[in-house]
């Protein structure tokens, strides 16, 4: 009796020990997945609803090689263009320019989502249903708490949303028309007011 029970104890460790194992892995391909998806998004444009809980705006990303273009339509025509220490603000209506360090704002993610391969390297991975998340906690530069959220469609493999959190302020974006292989003009990424490109 003391050998079956032995044995009994034996098999559900096996069975458990091979579950967890299974899911770590998995979990791991998973990430893996997702992170080689983001570094590969060079030459890729795609639409956006953002919102805030309070506003609505809508926009187009564009993921160059070293640099993040981000285009706001509505309700305000506005252009954000990033790189890892440098940044500019566009707005259209009002013909005014500011240049920032994007680190010292909350536009920093948009940069390290896309831009930086190590970015995601501890975060989270959780599959549910055909949506694949990557979530990373952490403190930013001006020590405020936040959570970054990136949701895949997970067959096939394709950017849906980010949700960010900093402090108590929530943004969501979802992400919808994407073209890959663009062809971006050689200016069209540069940090310089787009009045001087004509």
């Amino acid at each position: 009796m003391f050998l079956k029970n032995e044995l009994y104890l034996l098999y559900i460790l096996v069975i458990v020990f091979y579950f967890f194992t299974f899911k770590a892995y998995s979990a791991s391909e998973d990430k893996a997945e997702a992170l080689k998806y983001l570094s590969s998004l060079s030459d890729f444009s795609a639409s956006f609803l953002q919102s805030d809980g309070e506003n609505l705006s809508e926009g187009r990303v564009y993921i160059g090689k070293k640099r993040v273009r981000a285009e706001y339509f509505l309700p305000t025509k506005i252009l954000i263009i990033l790189s890892e220490n440098k940044a500019m603000y566009y707005d259209y209506v009002l013909e005014e320019d500011e240049f920032f360090n994007p680190k010292n704002t909350n536009a920093w993610f948009f940069y390290d989502i896309f831009r930086n391969p190590y970015f995601f390297e501890n975060a989270k991975v959780e599959v549910k249903n055909n949506e694949l998340l990557l979530e990373k906690k952490g403190i930013d530069n001006e020590e405020n708490n936040f959570v970054i959220r990136v949701i895949f469609e997970k067959q096939p493999l394709i950017l849906r949303g980010i949700e960010v959190i900093i402090n108590d302020d929530i943004l969501k974006l979802s992400i919808y028309n994407h073209s890959y292989n663009e062809f971006f003009d050689k200016n069209f990424f540069k940090l310089i007011n787009p009045n001087f490109l004509n």
